[in-house]
């Protein structure tokens, strides 16, 4: 498991292989100095609920593996939450099925 360390305090974990794909993303929106929320579900056992995160240029974001070698990447995946991020909910983390389907 990553982590995506928020402004330097908030500390998010986050599987490697989203984690790859979410940077992929956010940087593409990062690069147009495009501001925009980030959001998922939070799991049972880390309390249940969503989690929200305003994502600007002007805020530091850290993208921390636990694994040394990077996963491929899924082109689909990282355009459909791409496209997320340009809705009014931001960019939403959704599995890799998911984003096929949504893709398909």
């Amino acid at each position: 498991m990553g982590h995506l360390v928020y402004d330097g305090a908030a500390e998010y974990e986050i599987e490697d292989r989203m984690l790859a794909h979410l940077k992929a993303a956010v940087g593409i929106k990062l690069r147009r100095q495009e501001c925009f929320f980030i959001s998922w579900a939070n799991p049972v056992e880390r309390g249940s609920g969503r989690i929200s995160v305003w994502v600007s240029p002007h805020i530091p974001l850290v993208f921390r593996f636990s694994g040394s070698r990077p996963p491929e990447l899924n082109p689909a995946w990282i355009d459909v939450m791409n496209r997320l991020a340009n809705t009014p909910r931001g960019l939403i983390m959704i599995s890799e099925q998911d984003a096929e389907r949504i893709a398909a």
